[in-house]
């Protein structure tokens, strides 16, 4: 199945499960990052937007624990970057009706959270067709290795993500019933 087709398919999937209201519980990334050896310092989340998993719970126990959070910007040339964000501090919307924080501090992130609309039992996630997430995870990962946690509804699963060479696999995969 083309990509796009089965996005589609998948975003209304994503709907119903977030009509349920389901969320996942911060402990358990806090159990993987403790198990995954990995330093971790700052953490890259996300604002979520058309259903998707709702990380700021997740990011408010993080500042709580003095870890530094920042948000994706949206840059020319299908490029992102993290930027540091504080959650009294105002977001500005961008081209495609996202929240993103002010251009201030650049933040090159230990931890990211990553957003998805399909994944698979090999890690493997779809997303929404431009490339920002694996672009960035490229450009990090030729200095700096950084722990990649996609999060999603289990209903999100689907048997085979078509990848090709351009796409980037994840580290962990959480939903709000288990960890890949």
């Amino acid at each position: 199945m083309l990509k796009s087709k089965l996005r589609k398919k998948v975003l209304k999937i994503r709907k119903t499960a977030f009509l349920s209201n389901s969320k996942i519980d911060s402990k358990k990334i806090f159990k993987l990052i403790s198990k995954s050896g990995y330093k971790i310092k700052s953490v890259g989340g996300y604002f979520p937007v058309n259903s998707e998993i709702d990380d700021l719970e997740i990011l408010k126990e993080f500042s709580k624990k003095n870890y530094k959070i920042s948000l994706p910007v949206i840059k020319k040339k299908f490029r992102m970057d993290f930027y540091q964000w504080f959650f009294d501090e105002p977001l500005k919307i961008n081209k495609y009706g996202i929240p993103e924080p002010q251009l201030k501090t650049l933040v090159i992130p230990d931890l990211i959270l990553v957003p998805i609309v399909a994944f698979d039992k090999n890690l493997n996630r779809l997303g929404y067709g431009g490339g920002f997430y694996d672009r960035l995870i490229n450009n990090i990962n030729i200095n700096k290795k950084v722990l990649k946690i996609g999060l999603a509804f289990s209903k999100q699963k689907i048997n085979n993500v078509p990848v090709n060479k351009y796409d980037k696999k994840l580290d962990f995969i959480v939903t709000e019933k288990y960890i890949l």
